[in-house]
């Protein structure tokens, strides 16, 4: 493949008529306006290219999109029931013993009740100690901060997600 080829994940994704591209996009972040600015940027010569886009996008999201992006997500310990994604991704918490599965369930309610959403952090290769040490470590963060810091770990979700839609295996 020649730098100016576009991978073949990628060009599937290009190619996708407008209704099935916003459901793929969805399937990476629940936020309406960054699957609508993706679908804009379309097409992306390059995976780079998506990234930044998606970057671009998480960047300009207002504070209520960022809650509904955040709304896509269960909280840590507990994945979504049919979600091989969402329990991939939270792999670090399938061996946890009962102790921390209960820590982090108090820690969960505790984040949301002062922030008002669940703790976001990609869990991707994480353990369940490093989620735990994290949501203690950001819960002392002022509304503000956190807001940047979701920012960013929405940011790195949606990258890995992106990845795997536009992997070049059917």
């Amino acid at each position: 493949m020649t730098s100016t080829s576009t991978p073949p994940g990628l060009a599937r994704f290009n190619t996708l008529d407008e209704h099935a591209a916003l459901a793929a996009l969805h399937e990476v972040c629940a936020s309406s306006a960054w699957a609508r600015r993706l679908l804009a940027a379309r097409p992306c010569a390059t995976v780079e290219d998506l990234y930044a886009a998606s970057d671009a996008a998480m960047a300009e999201l207002t504070a209520e999109d960022l809650a509904e992006a955040m709304a896509g997500h269960p909280p840590i310990g507990r994945p979504k029931r049919g979600d091989p994604a969402s329990a991939r991704e939270q792999r670090g918490m399938a061996g946890a013993s009962e102790e921390l599965r209960a820590e982090m369930l108090e820690l969960n309610l505790a984040y949301q009740e002062k922030f008002g959403h669940v703790f976001l952090i990609c869990a991707t290769g994480r353990t369940g100690e490093q989620m735990r040490d994290a949501v203690k470590e950001r819960i002392g963060n002022a509304p503000e901060q956190e807001r940047e810091i979701v920012r960013t770990e929405l940011g790195k979700i949606n990258r890995i997600r992106l990845a795997r839609l536009v992997e070049e295996e059917a």
